[in-house]
């Protein structure tokens, strides 16, 4: 069986569990972040090490899996909520051409950062065996949530987790930076 084909048969699980697995954060206990450097639409290469100093959302997602489309406004005005803090969401999509990702983010009006994981090596790594799978990475560069499934990203349960990492993760480093 091919990723893809299991990735595809996974969405449709998530699809009967969502409501099991969808929309709450859990904390991570995986270990470190490992390395995700990939290369958006346009050929920039994207470094999650270069996000240090803020939080970020990394989301692996295709435009195939339905939760996963039905969550991207959630993500996006998210983010436009917390513009000009240390915040970032980037997506990870699964295997797809440029082309068909564009023309998705056309019609929704998404322009979320999309990086390409073309081969799904990232997610191997990250050990991503349903999609949507997010992960909250605090800004030192460790992962410190997971959601498995999709989620309303602007819902107060979530967006204070957030907050709260964005404003204790800064006096952190404040704490840090005069010792």
């Amino acid at each position: 069986m091919s990723l893809r084909s299991l990735l595809l048969a996974l969405c449709g699980l998530l699809l009967g569990a969502g409501a099991a697995h969808g929309g709450e954060l859990k904390p991570w206990t995986g270990g470190a972040a490992p390395a995700l450097a990939l290369a958006d639409p346009a050929g920039t290469e994207h470094d999650l090490a270069a996000y240090r100093g803020k939080v970020v959302l990394v989301n692996f997602w295709a435009t195939w899996c339905a939760p996963c489309r039905e969550e991207m406004p959630s993500m996006q005005a998210l983010r436009k909520r917390l513009a000009g803090k240390p915040f970032e969401v980037l997506t990870v999509n699964m295997m797809e051409s440029e082309e068909k990702i564009a023309a998705f983010r056309r019609a929704e009006r998404i322009d979320l950062p999309v990086l390409m994981d073309r081969d799904g090596a990232a997610a191997k790594r990250w050990k991503v065996r349903m999609l949507p799978n997010s992960f909250v990475i605090d800004r030192r560069g460790a992962i410190r949530y997971q959601l498995i499934g999709e989620a309303d990203w602007t819902r107060p349960n979530i967006t204070s987790v957030i907050e709260r990492l964005i404003g204790t993760d800064a006096k952190h480093q404040s704490a840090s930076a005069s010792q």
